[in-house]
């Protein structure tokens, strides 16, 4: 006789505990259910809303694609100015406004409906949104309910598999001994690209921001050359002390070798800019002055675009401070705002 314990259930009959295969879920039944022309799940941090998981016939909407909040619709449906299905934007003034404003661009939006993804503190984490380039029946407002349940369904996923995430990033720095730099503690290039592997994924699934940073030390040569190896050492040692005492325990931070270290910073593009200004001014206060270069994550380049792009604006750096101009190159601009949900 078999007990309850020894069922088990079909794998495709299974819940998602991805975060992003029930996004996907959510988007592509609304699709069929409540036909518009774009349904996407959005990130909202940073003063931005980015794209994560897109269905689209008309608008041409894919995942990475960032706006500015302040453009956004969702700003109001979230703040309860607006409800979360509008037939015809036209009937209310601020979805109106910005839907004049989009049209404009040749992008008009005549339906809006969205629900807010929320995370387990009950802060606001992204929506659920959907687009018609037309006014679409009144009846639509029907459909508030399942809104609703949906939304309310990634937000229990979304804290499910954040707390997963969670507990494993937890035991993978318990067991990242052997993948550290014996002279500075710190990750060596082993380690560190194995953080990007890992990370890659979980970032593009949350969209969450972050950027990369990447340093080369100015005069290891010529301590190197004039007091030895061992005060080329201590030079090491102290700036990756420096590093670490100037950026939040958990971000990652790596020496990839020579004298070269990296980190990820899990912040947004403004906050990025006075992280390099701080670097800058601790390293060059503690007599251990590095070129600099600063990237954003995105859900379209990833880790590995960051990191080239990082590491190009490092390099120009170095030629400037070679040249005499103190000035670090920016972190990539602003992302161009792609869409008005």
């Amino acid at each position: 006789m078999t007990s309850t314990q020894d069922l088990r259930v079909a794998a495709e009959l299974a819940p998602p505990r991805a975060f992003d295969t029930a996004c996907r879920m959510v988007v592509d039944y609304l699709s069929r259910v409540v036909p518009l022309d774009a349904w996407a799940v959005t990130r909202v941090a940073d003063g931005h809303q980015t794209m994560l998981v897109t269905t689209d016939s008309d608008y041409g909407l894919t995942p990475g694609q960032t706006a500015l909040w302040s453009s956004s619709m969702c700003q109001y449906m979230v703040a309860g100015t607006a409800p979360r299905i509008v037939p015809d934007t036209r009937t209310v003034p601020d979805l109106a406004r910005i839907a004049s404003e989009a049209a404009a661009h040749g992008m008009e939006v005549g339906t809006y409906v969205g629900t807010p993804i929320v995370s387990g503190d009950g802060s606001l984490w992204g929506t659920v949104v959907g687009m018609n380039r037309r006014p679409v029946a009144p009846e639509t407002v029907d459909q508030e309910p399942l809104l609703d349940l949906l939304s309310s369904l990634l937000s229990s996923v979304l804290e499910a598999d954040t707390a997963a995430v969670d507990s494993a990033r937890a035991l993978e720095r318990a067991v990242s001994d052997a993948e550290s730099d014996p002279l500075t503690g710190l990750l060596n290039r082993r380690g560190w690209e194995r953080w990007l592997t890992r990370e890659d994924e979980r970032f593009r699934r949350f969209g969450d921001p972050a950027s990369v940073v990447m340093l080369d030390l100015d005069n290891l040569k010529v301590v190197n050359d004039t007091e030895g190896h061992d005060a080329g050492d201590r030079h090491l040692r102290h700036c990756a002390a420096v590093l670490r005492s100037t950026i939040r325990s958990t971000d990652p931070l790596a020496r990839l070798g020579g004298d070269e270290f990296a980190l990820v910073a899990q912040i947004g593009v403004e906050d990025t800019q006075k992280l390099v200004e701080r670097l800058r001014d601790a390293l060059d206060s503690a007599g251990v002055p590095c070129s600099i270069g600063a990237a954003p994550f995105t859900v379209a380049g990833g880790f590995p675009g960051a990191c080239a792009e990082a590491d190009s604006l490092m390099y120009a750096d170095k030629r400037a401070r070679r040249g005499g101009d103190r000035g670090v190159p920016n972190p990539r601009p602003e992302p161009p705002d792609l869409s008005t949900a």
